[in-house]
């Protein structure tokens, strides 16, 4: 197929990128970062969808920090909301067949015991400003396929990591601090909250299900994307340190706890497997290893992690 990857410098872009080239698809990788239309300019969005005549537009682009949108919630709305509707509609006018369109399992937000595992009727309930961003941009989606009969299907990501992935997320932060000391010397691992429990993804299988979704999904329906089985936080931090060189103890920061926290967040992938086929291939503990080589592997950092990381997904 003809592809149109937007965002495609970012951590699932660039996985998403090298995915589909190796399935032997026609892709077109765009990046505000390398000179790649802006999502609030609409006009230059257009005319990329006119240039690349894709068949489907995998958007990936966005603000994707959960952590930074208490601080800038305008922007964070702004680009994830109007970027949306501004790359469905370029979608419209240049006659794309389908848009898979990325969200995050956070929309679901507010979760008990009994919500557990989390279907896609579940009701939107965000608590921070980044996934209120990917709720109201699921609506825009939904209201593409309902109100304008576009085919547009809405992947709602859980936890996802996986080598080359940002320290602002939860995996990649402490895999970050725990090699900052082995190259340092240090002992103590600074970390936030570790009580949290998510459902992790290995991020080259979650670019195998938004392919799958592109082939074999329902028009304008919703997917989570997910194993279907929990882990906390802390079982993943001893994990890394188990890891780790040189012997190390987790020490607790306040400075790295997050506002509100959701205790569980852990989907359903029913309707992902059953329409297309999809289940993860990776285990935990080999994304885990890939993510500390992946960190060794990287430039010393002058000051890995030092802001408050994210558990969601990109």
């Amino acid at each position: 197929m003809r592809a149109l990857v937007t965002g495609s410098a970012g951590f699932v872009g660039r996985h998403l990128v090298d995915h589909l080239t190796a399935c032997g698809d026609d892709v077109t990788a765009t990046d505000r970062s390398h000179g790649g239309p802006d999502l609030l300019d609409a006009p230059a969005l257009a005319a990329l969808m006119s240039d690349a005549a894709p068949e489907v537009v995998f958007p990936r682009a966005g603000q994707a920090d959960v952590g930074g949108s208490w601080s800038t919630p305008g922007e964070t709305i702004r680009v994830n909301v109007e970027g949306t509707f501004n790359v469905l509609a370029a979608a419209r006018a240049g006659g794309v067949e389908r848009v898979v369109t990325v969200t995050s399992a956070d929309v679901y937000g507010v979760v008990g015991p009994d919500d557990l595992p989390v279907t896609e009727a579940a009701p939107f309930r965000p608590v921070s400003p980044y996934p209120a961003s990917k709720a109201a941009a699921d609506i825009i989606a939904q209201q593409a396929h309902l109100g304008f009969g576009q085919d547009v299907v809405r992947a709602r990501s859980f936890n996802h990591l996986g080598p080359g992935q940002s320290d602002r997320f939860v995996c990649a932060a402490i895999a970050a601090r725990i090699v900052a000391n082995e190259r340092s010397g240090g002992d103590a691992v600074p970390v936030g909250d570790l009580t949290p429990l998510r459902d992790f993804t290995d991020v080259r299988d979650v670019v195998r299900a938004y392919r799958l979704l592109a082939l074999d999904g329902r028009a304008g329906a919703a997917y989570n994307v997910c194993t279907g089985v929990s882990v906390s936080i802390g079982r993943v931090a001893d994990d890394l340190v188990t890891m780790a060189t040189r012997p190390m103890r987790l020490e607790s920061d306040p400075a790295l706890l997050r506002p509100v926290e959701v205790p569980e967040l852990r989907g359903d992938p029913s309707a992902l497997r059953s329409d297309t086929g999809w289940a993860p291939v990776h285990d935990l503990g080999d994304t885990l290893r890939d993510v500390m080589e992946d960190w060794r592997s990287r430039a010393p950092a002058s000051s890995p992690a030092s802001s408050p990381a994210s558990s969601p997904a990109e």
